[in-house]
C-alpha cells in the first residue's frame, strides 16, 4: 500500500466510484484531481463534493497536461485500457490501480469477493442475506452498486464485506487479497475488450493471485475453465459440483452434500424458493461454502435461501396475459446468461434478443435455442449477426424498437408460452443501461394488459 500523503493522484472516470475514490484519496492526504471523457458524467449531482474539497476536474476529454507529475492513477470500472491517462501512466512508469484496489487498502473487515461471467449479483445478494439472517454486520458492494471506496467509513473489523467483482475491476489490482474468493463460471464475454478468451480468463484469475495460504478459493468444478485452473492458487481450494463428488459441496437431484476427505454428509435439501434452475443451485452451493467458511450454520443458510427475493431484471416474472407469461431477463447481457434463462423457464419461449454485440459466438447455444425457442424477435446493432447465427435453426423476425418487439412476440405466442426478454447483448446501442431496457419492456407489458383488459395484473404464474 502506498503512502498517499502529498502524492499527486489522478482519478479517471468521474462516476459514482470515481467520486468515492476521490473522497478516500483526499481523506488520506493526497493531492487529488479527476478527469472524465464525458462532458457531463452520470454523477453530476455529486460534483459539489469535489468542489468543496477543491479537487480539480477535467471534463470532455483527457489531456497530458492534466496528468503532468502524476504519481498514481486510479481508474474507474469500464475505463478503456488504451485511454490516454492509462497509456500516459504506463509510458511514464506510474502505478495504475482500480478504485476497488484503492478501497481494499483501507477496508478493515474481511472481504468475501465473488466474480464470474454470470450469477454474480444473485450470489452476492444471497450471501449478504445469509449474513443478515445470521445476525452479522454485513455490507454488499462493488460492481453491484455502491463502490467499496464509498463504504469504507462504515466498515469495521467485524463487518463482512461481500464484494461483487468484475473483470474490469480486476485488471488493475495489485495487493487485492480477499479472505474468501469465488469464481462462479467463466464463459465468453467482453471479447470486444479482451484480445481473446484466455485474456479474459487471466483477468478473472487475478481475484486470487494475492491470497495467502490462510485464505479460501471457491470454484465451480463443472466449469471446464475452473476444474483445472492453469495458474498457481495460494489458498485452500473448495469445489462445488452438480456432477461429481468433489472436496467441498456436491448435489444429487436437489439435495446438497458436503465431502471432507472420505466423509460424506448430507447438509440440506434445496427449499421451495424463488431460485429456479440448475445455475441457481450452483449459486446456492457457492455461497453456502463461503458462508460456512465464516462460521454460519446450515439452518441459517437454508432459511435465507428459502426467503430470498429475485433481483429485478433477472428472470423476473412480470405478468400473464391470455395465458402467456412475460419474463424480464434484461440483465442477460451475454450469451451464456440467456442460455441459463432458457433452462430456468419451463415453457416454450418466444425470445427477444439483440443489442450491442460483445463478440461472443451465438451459435454456441443453437441446441438450446432449437429445443426451447419457438421464434426470435431480434433488435439492435447485433441483429445481422444474430440472424446469421440462427437462420434455419428457428423462425426469425425483427423490430426497430423494444416496444415493437414485445408486441410481435406476444402476437407470436400462444397460451402456455413465455415471452422472454433475454438479449445476449449489452444495452448501450438503444438504452443507457440494462435496467432502462428492462423498465421499457415492463412498461410495454403493462400497456398490453391495459389495452386488452384494463384490469390489474394477473396472479403469479409458474415459469
Amino acid at each position: 500500500m502506498m503512502d498517499l500523503r502529498n502524492k499527486k493522484v489522478v482519478v479517471v472516470g468521474i462516476g459514482t466510484s470515481g467520486i468515492d475514490a476521490c473522497l478516500v484519496l483526499h481523506k488520506q492526504g493526497a493531492i487529488v484531481s479527476a478527469t472524465d471523457a464525458l462532458s457531463r458524467p452520470a454523477s453530476a449531482g455529486r460534483l459539489g463534493l469535489l468542489e468543496e474539497r477543491f479537487i480539480e476536474t477535467e471534463f470532455g476529454g483527457h489531456t497530458e497536461a492534466f496528468l503532468e507529475d502524476v504519481e498514481l492513477v486510479v481508474v474507474s470500472p469500464g475505463v478503456p485500457k488504451d485511454s490516454l491517462p492509462v497509456r500516459y501512466a504506463l509510458d511514464h512508469y506510474v502505478p495504475v490501480i482500480s478504485e476497488m484496489e484503492l478501497g481494499s487498502w483501507f477496508c478493515r473487515g474481511p472481504i468475501l469477493a465473488i466474480t464470474g461471467t454470470n450469477g454474480k449479483s444473485t450470489a452476492v445478494t444471497l450471501l449478504g442475506e445469509i449474513f443478515k439472517k445470521a445476525g452479522r454486520d454485513v455490507i454488499v458492494c462493488g460492481n453491484i452498486g455502491n463502490s467499496l471506496c464509498g463504504e469504507i467509513d462504515t466498515i469495521t473489523a467485524k463487518t463482512a464485506v461481500v464484494l461483487e467483482v468484475s473483470s474490469f475491476q480486476l485488471e488493475w489490482v495489485a495487493d487485492f487479497s480477499p479472505r474468501v474468493a469465488c469464481i462462479l463460471n467463466i464463459t465468453e464475454d467482453h471479447l470486444e475488450r479482451y484480445k481473446d478468451f484466455d485474456d479474459y480468463c487471466r483477468a478473472k484469475f487475478r481475484i486470487f493471485e494475492r491470497q495467502t495460504g490462510r485464505d479460501i478459493l471457491v470454484l465451480n468444478h463443472d466449469d471446464p475453465t475452473l476444474e483445472n485452473v492453469p495458474v498457481a492458487v495460494p489458498g485452500k481450494v473448495f469445489f462445488y459440483s452438480l456432477s461429481a463428488e468433489v472436496e467441498g459441496l456436491f448435489a444429487r437431484d436437489r439435495s446438497v452434500y458436503r465431502k471432507e476427505g472420505e466423509r460424506v454428509e448430507k447438509l440440506f435439501t434445496m427449499p421451495d424458493c424463488a431460485l429456479k434452475g440448475k445455475h441457481n443451485l450452483e449459486n446456492v452451493m457457492a455461497v453456502a461454502l463461503m458462508a460456512m467458511s465464516q462460521g454460519v450454520d446450515i439452518q441459517t443458510i437454508v432459511e435465507a435461501v428459502r426467503d430470498y427475493k429475485l433481483l429485478k431484471h433477472r428472470v423476473e416474472y412480470i405478468d400473464e396475459i391470455d395465458g402467456v407469461v412475460f419474463i424480464d431477463d434484461s440483465k442477460a447481457t451475454n450469451i451464456d446468461a440467456a442460455k441459463r434463462a432458457l433452462q430456468a423457464v419451463e415453457r416454450p419461449v418466444v425470445l427477444i434478443a439483440g443489442g450491442r454485440d460483445k463478440g461472443g459466438d451465438y451459435r454456441s447455444v443453437s441446441d438450446d435455442i432449437k429445443r426451447k425457442v419457438k421464434k426470435i424477435i431480434v433488435i439492435g446493432e447485433a441483429r445481422p449477426k444474430i440472424e446469421d447465427a440462427y437462420r434455419g435453426v428457428v423462425p426469425l423476425d425483427s423490430a426497430v424498437t423494444l416496444q415493437e418487439a414485445t408486441l410481435k412476440a406476444f402476437r407470436a405466442s400462444r397460451r402456455g408460452d413465455a415471452v422472454l426478454l433475454s438479449p445476449m447483448c449489452s444495452s448501450f446501442d438503444m438504452f443507457r443501461s440494462y435496467k432502462e431496457r428492462g423498465d421499457v419492456f415492463q412498461k410495454t407489458v403493462s400497456d398490453i394488459r391495459a389495452e386488452k383488459t384494463g384490469k390489474l395484473k394477473a396472479p403469479h404464474a409458474d415459469i
